[in-house]
């Protein structure tokens, strides 16, 4: 192959990353075809997207967008998971196929351009999504305001309530007098 070949293929690879960071890399080689078109086409109704790579290629065109993916990662065949809205969603999505196809086969991957090897691809799986993570930080940071009015609001509201109880006291003893009168 000329090296003109090797850098438009290249450029190819470079393009369909575009500007993410977050990927996933498989081995759908022992997969039948049915299974793969069935895969790509669930994948691609999700927005994910399956790109079937030379490993050579793909490690040279990812250094150029500033991915690190582990060295075996790139041993045999291998496809790139890209897309999804982050990488909790991505990995769980290809841990859910991973577990219905015995021949896909999760090979790492990278998170933020970092390297991650296939059992780091299953523990990120597991964890909360973006989301999820923002809901969290949010009720995190609103927990001590809610405490600390909860805190000045208790006192008042009981002494609020003692001072009703003692007027609604007085109101009955005052209409009480009256109905006997």
């Amino acid at each position: 192959m000329s090296k003109v070949v090797k850098r438009m293929m290249i450029d190819q690879i470079r393009e369909q990353i575009g500007e993410t960071k977050d990927l996933v890399v498989l081995d759908t080689s022992r997969m039948d075809a049915i299974s793969d078109n069935q895969l790509r086409a669930e994948l691609v109704a999700k927005g994910i997207r399956l790109v079937t790579v030379k490993n050579t290629l793909a490690r040279l065109a990812l250094k150029e967008a500033g991915i690190e993916p582990p060295e075996e990662a790139f041993a045999g065949p291998s496809t790139i998971a890209l897309g999804s809205e982050d990488i909790v969603a991505l990995s769980r999505e290809m841990a859910q196929w991973a577990k219905k196809i015995d021949e896909l086969e999760i090979k790492g991957g990278a998170v933020d351009g970092q390297g991650v090897d296939s059992s780091g691809i299953e523990a990120i799986s597991k964890g909360p999504s973006r989301d999820e993570l923002i809901s969290q930080i949010v009720g995190l940071v609103l927990s001590p305001g809610a405490r600390l009015s909860g805190a000045l609001l208790g006192p008042g509201g009981y002494l609020c309530g003692q001072i009703k109880a003692l007027a609604d006291k007085e109101g009955d003893d005052t209409q009480a007098s009256g109905d006997a009168a």
